[in-house]
């Protein structure tokens, strides 16, 4: 009875495991990243091909932050569970875009994460501004839940 019980016990823990690891970790949602700015990525189509707002809760400008529109890419290989990502900001309140980068990953909690890095350009008014017109960052986002009403 021991030997079925610890078989049944090692054979469950297997297929959690196994069930975790298949996980596939989606793109499409609502997102907050580790410095409380927010997208939403719409549906992928079959190309991989998405768009979405962006929230951003950082800026150098005292301009008013207005939501801004994302448009990218996610490679559609069947066998990626995790797959990579692409996706462009144009923000709406300055001269100035965005590319991120990233991956979205399935954690050992089964949390969804999409890690990412930044390129930031800045417009600047002549050549010789051009040392200080590009910033480079990463960014850790979090799926956002539902608010309960």
């Amino acid at each position: 009875m021991v030997q079925m019980t610890s078989f049944l016990l090692v054979l469950s823990l297997a297929l959690v495991a196994a069930g975790q690891a298949a996980r596939k970790c989606v793109l499409i949602g609502n997102w907050t990243n580790d410095l409380g700015s927010t997208m939403e990525i719409k549906a992928v189509n079959e190309e991989g091909s998405f768009n979405g707002t962006y929230n951003t809760s950082v800026s150098a400008t005292s301009n008013k932050i207005v939501p801004s529109p994302l448009q990218g890419y996610q490679n559609c290989k069947k066998e990626s569970s995790q797959p990579t990502f692409g996706f462009t900001v144009n923000w709406n309140f300055s001269d100035s875009i965005t590319v991120f980068t990233g991956q979205c990953f399935v954690d050992k909690k089964g949390k969804e994460v999409l890690k990412t890095m930044w390129l930031l350009r800045s417009h600047v008014d002549n050549i010789t501004d051009d040392w200080k017109a590009t910033s480079v960052g990463t960014n850790i986002f979090t799926r956002r839940l539902p608010q309960k009403v």
